[in-house]
């Protein structure tokens, strides 16, 4: 391979990546009119427009999105190759991570998260995305480095490893008129509700209620913990969510947190990866970073990558946990 096959190929990920030709010039530090050219010589190349107009942006060619999982591990395998001599220190990348999870997990090891990629990689920068209900195909492709995730359906050969679990709490506003320091299931059905579901699947809570051939009332569904903990705080509705996202945001919202009159199982948090980026130095260091994060936000709950017990209730007050939700 000559010099200028591996430009190539470097621009053709940018370009497979960004389906932009300004943000691919950004990504590789050339100028627009640089990577015009780059474009005008790959689609003769490889006989391809691989850009097309859609209306007022541009789109990839069916060719071209078949390329793009191939080259971009192509292009990882380079980077690694080329850089297997160099010992990896994070204080010396300057790069960005985009990992996809919810509010949920932000607000709980946000902080600690933040901490340490602040005192290890002041250069480091990661974009959050929302998940979505296939982030293992962002992950494969190469356009994500993690996700954050409740485990669902992908291939076998996706790495996984837990970081904490979460259970189900009840959580109403202080002075809410239809609600005591207990809740039973007959006062719990007759309450409207909110439900926060990301990924617009069906509530636990709803398949448990199910269960006992019992329906509550639904009133909003919303993406957001925020949200849905908000909206609980402004109204009469209950929401019934993640113990750890409702104990950070109750005492500022003023909502009381009960427990949910019905056996609710907890859940698991997981790192999710692909297994060509297992070895790959800054990655792996990404995902130690999220595993100590986890160790110090919810260190009765952050183990390795066996079984996770449930935690017992907190002393103090009633609650339970959370998931979709």
């Amino acid at each position: 391979m000559e010099s200028r096959d591996l430009n190539l190929l470097l621009a053709l990920d940018a370009l497979l990546q960004e389906a932009n030709v300004t943000l691919a010039a950004r990504r590789l530090g050339l100028s627009t009119p640089a990577a015009s050219h780059a474009l005008a010589r790959i689609r003769e190349r490889l006989d391809d427009p691989i850009l097309v107009r859609a209306g007022r942006k541009m789109v990839l060619t069916p060719r071209a999105e078949s390329l793009r999982p191939q080259v971009r591990s192509l292009v990882e395998e380079t980077t690694r190759v080329l850089s297997a001599a160099v010992p990896f220190s994070p204080r010396q990348i300057a790069r960005t991570f985009t990992v996809h999870t919810t509010d949920h997990v932000l607000m709980v090891l946000g902080p600690a998260l933040d901490r340490v990629l602040r005192d290890e990689a002041p250069d480091v920068s990661v974009r959050y995305l929302p998940s979505a209900e296939n982030d293992w195909i962002p992950l494969r492709e190469g356009a994500a480095d993690l996700s954050v995730c409740i485990l669902g359906h992908f291939p076998p050969e996706f790495r996984t490893r837990r970081l904490f679990t979460d259970r189900f709490v009840c959580a109403v506003r202080e002075d809410h008129p239809r609600v005591g320091k207990r809740l039973t299931l007959d006062e719990y059905l007759a309450l409207d509700h909110v439900v926060v579901s990301p990924l617009g699947r069906k509530s636990a809570v709803d398949a448990a209620l199910a269960e006992r051939g019992l329906e509550r009332r639904v009133r909003r569904v919303v993406p957001f913990f925020s949200s849905g903990l908000l909206m609980a705080a402004t109204t009469d509705y209950i929401l019934t969510v993640s113990d750890r996202a409702a104990s950070t945001l109750a005492p500022r919202l003023g909502l009381r947190l009960l427990e949910p009159p019905l056996p609710l199982a907890p859940y698991a948090l997981n790192l999710l990866w692909h297994p060509r980026l297992e070895n790959e130095p800054a990655n792996r260091w990404l995902r130690e970073v999220f595993i100590r994060a986890a160790r110090e936000a919810v260190p009765d709950s952050a183990l390795e990558a066996g079984d996770a017990p449930a935690r017992p209730p907190r002393r103090g007050r009633p609650t339970s946990g959370s998931r979709p939700r």
